[in-house]
């Protein structure tokens, strides 16, 4: 039987690892050793900024309506009881848009939430 030689997928595997490492500081770019090694990194990094991206935009969303209802008299944690209690469901990228947007709305929110809450 023929022997088999491993270079070509060898050779596969490494210029896809190095290509991923394109762009990377000094020879992380060019050696394959270091350039796995950071490639692994970066990947753990991209993993986590994955899941704190959707912290972020929360954080960001819950800030923009806050300062929406401060700007009509309530605070924050008020209001979306009262949005509960009122029975209007919007998540809180929509309130962050509406809040931006179109304050007059949001001000009917506001009081829409200020009714339930009496």
């Amino acid at each position: 039987m023929a022997r088999i030689k491993g270079a070509l997928m060898t050779r596969k595997r490494r210029n896809k690892t190095l290509k991923l490492a394109k762009g990377y500081y000094g020879s992380k770019s060019t050696l394959f050793k270091t350039a796995k090694q950071a490639v692994m990194k970066s990947g753990n990094y991209a993993y986590i900024g994955r899941k704190l991206k959707k912290r972020d935009f929360r954080r960001l969303w819950i800030a923009r309506i806050s300062a929406g209802c401060k700007a009509n008299g309530m605070n924050y944690s008020t209001f979306m009881n009262g949005l509960k209690k009122a029975g209007v469901v919007l998540n809180r990228k929509m309130l962050s848009e509406i809040a931006i947007a179109d304050p007059a709305a949001f001000t009917a929110l506001t009081q829409q939430a200020k009714e339930a809450l009496k």
